[in-house]
């Protein structure tokens, strides 16, 4: 029998250029919600993101005055998160539907792999168990 964990959750927190671009990606295109938001005089500065069990937080950098920071290319470029689901092709299909561009799935260490990239650079991948053959590609219902 395990015993149980003091650590229950690890919460990537991105470091993010343009909070509304990243809200539209993060739940208009692949259907995260909004459960917990900081607002500073009327401006949205930070936010946690869930869907299904799996969580994420963004904050804006500060343009100017104490604490900015302006970051010289896309802050996510070399981070990937991988969200382990029930059904990576659902997840697919819906981000289709929203008007994103998730890579075509594959088969890959026995999962079927989509990914995306947000727009500060971080990629996004969503991979559920499958027993199809490695390297096997997603073919769309014609």
């Amino acid at each position: 029998m395990k015993p149980d964990s003091n650590v229950k959750q690890a919460v990537p927190f991105f470091g993010v250029a343009d909070i509304q671009a990243s809200l539209h990606f993060y739940i208009d295109g692949l259907g995260f919600q909004m459960t917990k938001k900081w607002m500073d005089e009327g401006v949205l500065r930070w936010c946690w993101l869930e869907i299904g069990d799996a969580a994420l937080m963004l904050q804006e950098f500060r343009k100017e005055g104490h604490d900015s920071y302006v970051p010289k290319g896309k802050v996510g470029e070399g981070v990937t998160i991988c969200f382990q689901c029930t059904d990576a092709l659902a997840i697919y299909r819906e981000a289709r539907q929203r008007g994103l561009q998730p890579a075509k799935p594959f088969v890959g260490n026995g999962m079927w792999v989509t990914d995306l990239t947000d727009p500060d650079g971080y990629r996004i991948e969503f991979e559920s168990p499958t027993d199809a053959p490695e390297e096997t590609e997603y073919k769309e219902a014609e």
